[in-house]
């Protein structure tokens, strides 16, 4: 008999890594010289409302060391710009470069064409059963973890 646990185990986990890996090949195809690691700080960065270090780190789900790892790199690359808060000197800011922006415009565009893709071919708009378990799938993982 087929247990429904390691079948939904194996399904999530294939989903999550066929996902990341089609995503770094396309992006390498448009043009992108990034990590799929860096991709997903510089649209932390973009989504965060104030984008302070520690606010990113807590978007990312890492350590402040973590994500001083790679935003070194992206400010060398020139991605990133890090400031000090004019009222709280302790407090690390990060704004994205223009370069950052034309890399997420491609990364958003993946998104979209992935998300116009599941909708074409699998006809999701009728699968309310699926889109229901998938919404709380997305909500056990943010109350969880």
């Amino acid at each position: 008999m087929i247990d429904p646990k390691h079948v939904i185990n194996e399904l999530l986990v294939d989903v999550f890594n066929q996902i990341l890996s089609i995503e770094s090949e396309v992006l390498k195809k448009r043009g992108v010289k990034l990590s799929m690691t860096e991709v997903h700080v510089l649209e932390a960065i973009r989504n965060s409302e104030i984008p302070t270090m520690g606010n990113v780190a807590h978007r990312l789900r890492v350590t402040l060391g973590t994500l001083t790892t790679s935003v070194n790199v992206l400010v060398k690359k020139n991605y990133v710009s890090r400031y000090r808060d004019e009222h709280d000197r302790r407090k690390v800011l990060l704004k994205l470069d223009h370069t950052a922006f034309e890399v997420l415009k491609i990364h958003d565009k993946f998104h979209d064409e992935m998300v116009a893709s599941l909708f074409k071919d699998l006809d999701l708009e009728k699968d309310e059963v699926l889109l229901k378990s998938l919404e709380n799938i997305s909500e056990y993982f943010k109350q969880r973890y």
